[in-house]
């Protein structure tokens, strides 16, 4: 039963019962922003996905003179103060600053207004790959240079901690229901979306703004994943860098900038008379237990997290139009990803549109997953297949249908967005039409 409030369409408290626990809510997106290097709007990403953007450039936050990769995809053009004032934005790290514009332009598009949500049944899930790095690395060589410890910011820590975004997107709309941060390297945003999802299937929340947010271009950051020899170094070919799938790719490109969705359950969208975009149908969880940073040789992982995926969302594999790859433009990640598709969707994988939107926007690291949900939600919404760009030749072992280079024009009933992250994280997520 519900108690206490005249509000339409609104309530304070709600007693689950064993009967609630056994109903699945089903859970709609409602409303979406984005910052990114191909667009600081919905309306710019969506047109840049279908133009086939490519947000690469040489990297202008630090001198990259001496670095290995002197390149990345560096959000353009982005104004904090369109969203927070000065004083805020000394205070509140680049990836906080791109967590809170983009839950706001979420939170508008959903069209919400203080009595259309009910604060103790709405929630954040927002989370980051590695969240304050430009502050811990400032702070850093702030204290060794002078060793005084009072010179510390008294900000360091509200800054560096990947949780502060959602906390500050909670307290910027009063969202008092669950609030935590994910972290799961670059399934990070999708696996934020996953709980989202969850809360609100099992009926713990009406809304929720689920997202991913980093600002990873930095000089610790290039150097540590130069290191690692992820990155790509195409430094006089840097527009062609980010190649998923093609028999050139040398690693990936680093990106920025966060991204955000609303998610509700489809009475509270449909009582409010909300806008829906899709409608996530299902999502795939699964672990490789196999190596920090390399996949599963035979796609184990990815395997089990698009089954679940499709099992969870009760979909047979013939019914997905569209697969938005991780596709990170690494050796070992786009055959191995094309080896699990192979395996699920055995000849409907020869079918399939698949494409890799990080040709254009770089690997956002832990805003991956979401951003690219994002994409998956606006080909539906849209009716279009974002091209793969840079791809002249695909490498051996890929031989699926990557959407080379031009955007197709479809009607796309369902996609399966997959994210596949350091540690041997996998997430696979439904995205399909709303149908009453």
């Amino acid at each position: 039963m519900w108690k206490g409030t005249s509000r339409p369409f609104s309530f304070f408290y709600k007693v689950i019962t064993a009967e609630d626990m056994m109903k699945s809510n089903r859970v709609v997106i409602t409303g979406m922003g984005v910052i990114s290097p191909i667009g600081n709007t919905l309306a710019e990403f969506s047109a840049s996905l279908k133009n086939g953007i490519n947000g690469v450039a040489p990297i202008t936050r630090f001198d990259a003179s001496k670095f290995d990769t002197k390149f990345a995809a560096e959000v353009k053009n982005f104004d904090p103060l369109q969203f927070l004032d000065k004083k805020s934005i000394r205070r509140i790290d680049l990836f906080a600053q791109f967590a809170l514009a983009a839950s706001q332009m979420a939170y508008d598009d959903a069209g919400f207004t203080p009595a259309s949500f009910t604060p103790e049944r709405s929630g954040v899930v927002f989370g980051s790959g590695v969240g304050g790095i430009q502050t811990f690395h400032d702070q850093c060589v702030s204290y060794l240079t002078n060793g005084d410890p009072t010179k510390v910011s008294p900000f360091l820590i509200t800054m560096l901690i990947p949780d502060i975004a959602a906390g500050l997107i909670s307290i910027r709309f009063g969202f008092k229901g669950p609030n935590y941060c994910t972290v799961s390297a670059c399934a990070t945003g999708s696996h934020a979306i996953a709980d989202a999802f969850m809360l609100i299937q099992r009926g713990s929340a009406d809304v929720m703004i689920c997202g991913g947010a980093e600002a990873p271009v930095t000089e610790l950051s290039i150097a540590g994943f130069n290191s690692l020899r992820a990155l790509s170094t195409w430094n006089e070919r840097y527009s062609e860098a980010s190649r998923p799938f093609d028999v050139d790719r040398n690693g990936f490109v680093m990106g920025e900038g966060s991204w955000a969705i609303v998610l509700e359950s489809l009475e509270h969208a449909l009582a409010r008379g909300a806008k829906i975009y899709c409608e996530l149908g299902g999502i795939g969880l699964s672990a490789d237990a196999y190596h920090i940073t390399a996949p599963e040789p035979e796609a184990d992982g990815a395997i089990r997290a698009m089954n679940l995926c499709l099992q969870d969302a009760e979909m047979a594999p013939a019914e997905i139009d569209y697969i938005n790859a991780h596709g990170t433009s690494t050796q070992y990640n786009d055959i191995t990803e094309t080896k699990a598709l192979k395996a699920v969707f055995g000849e409907h994988a020869y079918k399939l549109a698949v494409s890799s939107t990080k040709s254009m926007t770089g690997h956002l690291l832990g805003a991956a997953g979401g951003i690219e949900a994002i994409a998956s939600a606006l080909a539906i919404h849209e009716g279009f297949v974002p091209p793969t760009i840079n791809l002249n030749q695909p490498g051996e072992g890929c031989d699926l249908d990557y959407v080379p280079n031009k955007v197709r024009y479809q009607s796309v009933n369902a996609v399966i967005s997959n994210s596949f992250g350091f540690g041997g994280h996998n997430a696979s997520l439904l995205f399909k039409k709303y149908h009453s």
